[in-house]
């Protein structure tokens, strides 16, 4: 199957039914544990968003075969669809915690950017000299956001992550979930998919079912310019370290692009919604 940029994924089937086979370890550079990606997949299937895990070993995990779609950005991003999307990212958020066990991870995004810009640093990475300058952007980030609410978030949210089977939408791939503000998914549900301005406003409303205010806008608007950071220096590590034949370099230069006119925007913008 394609489309997987961490793990090979196959569609497999036998005489009982079809199943999606993920081969994928550990990842330590990226914060990826298999163990926890496990245990959020079955409290995801638990709480009605994902799909059931079959079975599971190291490197390994066998999920019951969904027949839907994929969604693409320009779908999220439909008035009709938005709120479809967001209204099941919210019950994972809510719901799949009272049905997780074990230990679990919390994915706290300017950790991660810091930890990058050392693994960078130790790979000697062709962009050895952006390391200082997005470390430092990514730790005023982390000022400009100030408190948080603690959600369990899938904090990955791509359009491929989501599938419609034409009754409902399911939730998939939980390589990085963890617990995490609430502003990072919408941030990365925003900005992998295209949302305008006001389908932001419209899907921060909803989501804290409150009037938008410049407070929460800034504090989101820092998240989401957090979360094009982190895919940015996700990429170039993945230049150095991933085998997978994917094209890394060109989706680093595409994700710094992105990330630069969401930072000047920021900048240029804080305090108005």
């Amino acid at each position: 199957m394609t489309g997987g940029i961490t793990n090979q994924n196959y569609r497999v089937t036998d005489a009982k039914g079809a199943y999606v086979v993920r081969i994928g370890d550990d990842i330590p550079q990226h914060h990826v544990m298999r163990f926890n990606e496990l245990a959020v997949a079955r409290a995801a299937h638990a709480a009605g968003i994902g799909p059931a895990v079959v079975y599971a070993e190291t490197a390994v995990t066998v999920l019951a075969f969904i027949e839907s779609r994929t969604l693409t950005p320009d779908e999220i991003a439909a008035p009709e669809m938005l709120p479809r999307v967001l209204d099941l990212v919210k019950r994972f958020h809510r719901d799949a915690p009272k049905h997780l066990r074990g230990p679990s991870l919390v994915f706290w995004v300017f950790h991660l950017i810091r930890d990058y810009g050392v693994t960078l640093r130790e790979l000697n990475s062709p962009h050895f000299n952006l390391i200082g300058q997005l470390v430092d952007a990514g730790n005023a980030l982390q000022s400009a956001l100030g408190p948080i609410d603690l959600v369990l978030g899938h904090n990955d949210l791509l359009a491929g992550n989501l599938l419609d089977d034409g009754k409902r939408l399911w939730l998939i791939d939980f390589d990085y979930a963890g617990f995490n503000s609430p502003l990072f998914d919408l941030g990365g549900l925003a900005s992998n998919n295209g949302l305008g301005r006001a389908a932001e406003h419209s899907m921060l409303e909803r989501y804290f079912e409150m009037p938008l205010n410049d407070d929460l806008w800034q504090r989101y608007s820092a998240m989401k310019c957090a979360s094009l950071l982190r895919e940015t220096m996700w990429s170039m590590v993945s230049e150095l370290t991933s085998d997978l034949d994917f094209d890394y370099a060109a989706y680093s230069a595409e994700n710094l692009a992105r990330y630069r006119a969401a930072h000047d925007e920021f900048i240029a913008n804080r305090g108005s919604a």
